[in-house]
């Protein structure tokens, strides 16, 4: 089974091929396809690739189902013996989201695979 997680809205979502997600509201319209890069772990055949935050060659790409307004939230303030009571209610916005694909963009180099040593610094002869 193929799956990823990805980062969106400052939230985190496990999306496979075919499923529906329900995110922040993203700026575009219905039916229009969006790629989304910040993949922090990819998972394909047995084989992990977890990022550094990110991974920079996963991609997945996705479709704009439709713009709607979620559930209502209630808050309620009430102090005692003063009979002070207040509703508020709030909708937020959200977009659901088809995933259509999700995939590596090109081939993993072997610089990317390995450690980063030391910065070489060059002596400076005056």
């Amino acid at each position: 089974m193929e799956y990823a997680i990805v980062k969106t809205g400052g939230k985190q979502y496990k999306v496979s091929q075919g499923s529906v997600l329900e995110v922040d509201r993203l700026n575009s319209q219905k039916d229009k396809e969006i790629i989304l890069d910040n993949v922090l772990l990819w998972v394909c055949d047995g084989q992990v690739k977890i990022g550094k935050p990110y991974l920079s060659n996963v991609k997945i790409k996705t479709r704009v189902i439709d713009n709607i307004k979620g559930d209502k939230i209630r808050v309620a303030k009430f102090k005692a013996k003063a009979r002070y009571r207040r509703m508020m209610g709030f909708r937020p916005h959200i977009t659901r989201l088809e995933i259509k694909s999700i995939g590596m963009v090109g081939k993993i180099s072997a610089k990317a695979d390995k450690k980063i040593g030391k910065p070489s610094f060059a002596k400076i002869t005056t």
